[in-house]
């Protein structure tokens, strides 16, 4: 039988995910501002990171850079 494979660690730290995803903090804080943090309100501090927020954040990041992007951006939340 196999076993499932465990990540690494469990819970990535800001400074250890943009490292991971090879940004700067602005940048990590720019994706987070601009695909999840949206809704007018204001972004936590101190966010920690499973393995699969970084793939989807590594996602998003290179899809900022390609041209037209490879996914379809949803409209910005309004307040409640």
């Amino acid at each position: 039988m196999t076993r499932p494979v465990k990540p690494v660690k469990e819970f990535y730290t800001e400074n250890e995910a943009a490292g991971y995803l090879n940004i700067s903090i602005g940048d990590l804080y720019a994706l987070l501002d601009e695909y999840i943090f949206n809704d007018g309100n204001p972004r936590p501090e101190h966010i920690t990171f499973c393995e699969s927020d970084l793939v989807l954040l590594g996602f998003w990041n290179q899809s900022r850079e390609t041209n037209p992007p490879k996914v379809i951006c949803m409209p910005r939340r309004h307040g409640p």
